[in-house]
């Protein structure tokens, strides 16, 4: 009998574990998003409609931190280089 004891005791501890770290997660999650507001505010990404801004999220996260950047800032590169001289 001591065996089921300790398993019963070893399930209670680990559920206890879990619930910690489910709240200790959406502490970490709420700090997250409040990080992140910090950083889109006065970007301008701030003016886009929630969904447009999710849309672009998503798409950045797909692209990775490295391609996003090139992809966007190649285009506006592109577009500087092939300007009228005196437009730019």
């Amino acid at each position: 009998m001591p065996q089921n004891r300790s398993a019963i005791a070893a399930l209670q501890k680990l559920e206890a574990d879990r619930e910690a770290l489910d709240a200790k997660q959406r502490e970490l999650e709420v700090q997250a998003a409040k990080e992140l507001g910090e950083i889109i505010l006065g970007s301008g990404l701030e003016s886009f409609s929630r969904k447009g801004l999710r849309k672009v999220a998503e798409e950045l996260g797909k692209l990775g931190e490295d391609a996003a950047i090139e992809k966007l800032t190649a285009r506006g590169s592109t577009r500087t280089l092939n300007a009228a001289p005196g437009t730019q």
